[in-house]
C-alpha cells in the first residue's frame, strides 16, 4: 500500500442511534494512526462515491469529529441505494473505482446491514480483478440485529433500551385508564426478525407488567390465535399491553400487511410494510369487543440518543476503531464482528468475518427464545439482552433544555471527473 493513501467512510441503509459513534471510532483510528492520508466522507453512502459528492472529514474540528459519539442518525448522509450484480450494475462498480483512484482512495469502510456488505464485498472483487490495491471492512450497522456472524449489531441495544423503556411507561398508562383504555398496541420496527420486539420482553417484570403478548416474525400469526390470547390477558388482568413487530407473518411465511400494489417495493426490493397495529386495532375491537389504541414509535426508536444504551456507543466505536486497525494490518474483505465471552459476566470482544458470508447470511430469534405459545419471550431471551441495555450514554444539552447534536462543515473535494448520475 502506498505511503499515506486516503481513505474513505460511507453510512448506509436507515440510520441507528450509534452508527456515528463507529464512524468516530473509524475517523479518529485513522487520523492517528499515521498511515493515511486524508479521511473522506461520501455523502449519502454509495450514491456519494457515485456522484463524487465527498468532503474532507480531516478538515473538520477535532470537537465536531467527537461529538459524533453523542449524535443518532448518520452524520455524514446514508441512502438506500443497491448494487446489482457486477454485470447488471457494471458502470456503477467502475464508476467507483474511479472515483476512488481519483482521489487515491485505498482504504473503503462501509458501515451497514447486509446490502452495504454485499456492495462493499463486490467492489472489493472488482478492484482485485483491475488490479488496484484496495482494502475494504465492513462495519456492522442495523437496528433489526439480523446479521449473521455478529453476537449482536451496534445500534440494537440502544433500540432494545428504547423500546422496553415505552413498553414499561406506556403500560403503566393502559394501567392507570384500562377502564376506558383496555388494550394498548405498540408497533416496532423489525422486517424479518423478531429482536426488537422481543427486547420489550425486559420490561414484563412480573405478570402483571406490560407487555403481556409479544408478537414476532418467527412465530406464525393468526387472527384467531390473536383473539384467543387477547381475551384470556382480558380476564385475567382487565387489560392488555400488545407488542408486534411489522414484519408479522402468517403460517404460510406471508407478510400479514405487506403493500402487494405499485409502491410495494423499497429501493431495496423489500416489501414495504406497515399498518400491523392498525390491523391488531380493528380484529380486536370488532372480536373482543374492548377499546384498543395504538402507538407507533417509526423512527424515533432508532434516533433516540437521550436513552441510548452505553454499552451500545462504546461497542460501535469499538467496531470502528478494529477496522481500521485490521486494514492497516493487511485484513482485507471483512466484517468486524461482537464476540460474547461465555461465563456469567458479560464481556465482549471484536471478531472478523467475510463480507459475502455477512451478506447471505440472516440472524432471527432462535425458539428458545420464544415461548411456546409463540406469544411472548423465555427468560433466555431477557439473559441476552439485559447486559446489552446497560448505562446511559452522555448527550450534551443545549440552553433550550434539550439535546443538541453535531453537523459537519463539509468542506467539498473538487470534483475531478464528468458527472454520472
Amino acid at each position: 500500500m502506498g505511503s499515506r493513501a486516503n481513505a474513505i467512510v460511507a453510512q448506509s441503509g436507515g440510520p441507528t442511534t450509534v452508527i456515528n459513534s463507529s464512524a468516530c471510532g473509524v475517523i479518529q483510528e485513522a487520523m492517528k494512526s499515521g498511515k493515511i492520508g486524508r479521511v473522506i466522507g461520501a455523502t449519502n453512502g454509495i450514491l456519494g462515491v457515485l456522484k463524487e459528492d465527498l468532503f474532507d472529514i480531516s478538515a473538520e474540528s477535532a470537537e465536531s469529529i467527537e461529538a459524533l459519539r453523542r449524535t443518532p442518525a448518520a452524520a455524514i448522509g446514508s441512502c438506500r441505494y443497491k448494487l446489482k450484480s457486477i454485470e447488471e450494475s457494471k458502470a456503477d462498480f467502475e464508476r467507483v473505482l474511479d472515483v476512488f483512484k481519483a482521489h487515491e482512495i485505498r482504504y473503503f469502510f462501509y458501515a451497514g446491514g447486509n446490502d452495504s456488505m454485499d456492495t462493499a464485498d463486490k467492489v472489493n472483487k472488482l478492484a482485485a480483478d483491475a488490479g488496484y490495491e484496495l482494502v475494504c471492512m465492513g462495519i456492522p450497522k442495523t437496528v433489526d440485529n439480523d446479521l449473521a456472524f455478529t453476537d449482536h449489531c451496534p445500534g440494537y441495544p440502544s433500540v432494545a433500551k428504547y423500546v422496553a423503556t415505552c413498553a414499561a411507561e406506556a403500560g403503566k398508562d393502559t394501567e392507570a385508564l384500562y377502564t376506558t383504555d383496555t388494550c394498548t398496541i405498540l408497533e416496532v420496527m423489525g422486517r424479518n426478525a423478531g429482536w426488537i420486539a422481543a427486547a420489550t420482553g425486559l420490561a414484563a417484570v412480573t405478570p402483571e407488567d406490560a407487555p403481556h403478548l409479544v408478537y414476532m416474525p418467527e412465530a406464525a400469526f393468526s387472527f384467531d390465535k390473536l383473539v384467543r390470547d387477547v381475551e384470556e390477558v382480558v380476564r385475567r388482568l382487565g387489560r392488555v399491553f400488545i407488542v408486534a413487530g411489522e414484519g408479522l407473518k402468517d403460517e404460510n411465511g406471508d407478510y400479514i400487511t405487506a403493500d402487494s400494489g405499485a409502491f410495494g417495493k423499497d429501493s431495496f426490493g423489500h416489501a414495504q410494510l406497515g399498518g400491523v397495529a392498525e390491523m391488531l386495532k380493528a380484529v380486536i375491537e370488532k372480536e373482543v369487543r374492548i377499546k384498543a389504541r395504538f402507538n407507533k414509535l417509526g423512527t424515533n426508536q432508532r434516533a433516540a440518543m437521550h436513552f441510548a444504551s452505553l454499552t451500545d456507543v462504546n461497542e460501535a466505536y469499538m467496531c470502528g476503531q478494529t477496522a481500521v486497525r485490521a486494514a492497516l494490518e493487511g485484513v482485507n474483505g471483512k466484517m468486524v464482528t461482537l464476540v460474547r465471552a461465555e461465563g456469567a459476566k458479560y464481556e465482549c470482544a471484536t471478531g472478523l468475518a467475510g463480507l459475502k458470508d455477512v451478506a447471505n447470511g440472516e440472524k432471527k430469534v432462535p425458539a428458545e427464545y420464544i415461548n411456546e405459545a409463540g406469544n411472548h419471550v423465555t427468560d433466555a431471551m431477557r439473559d441476552y439482552v439485559r447486559p446489552l441495555v446497560q448505562g446511559e450514554a452522555p448527550v450534551t444539552i443545549g440552553p433550550n433544555g434539550v439535546p443538541v447534536f453535531m453537523r459537519f462543515e463539509r468542506k467539498p473535494l473538487a470534483k475531478k471527473l464528468p458527472a454520472h448520475l
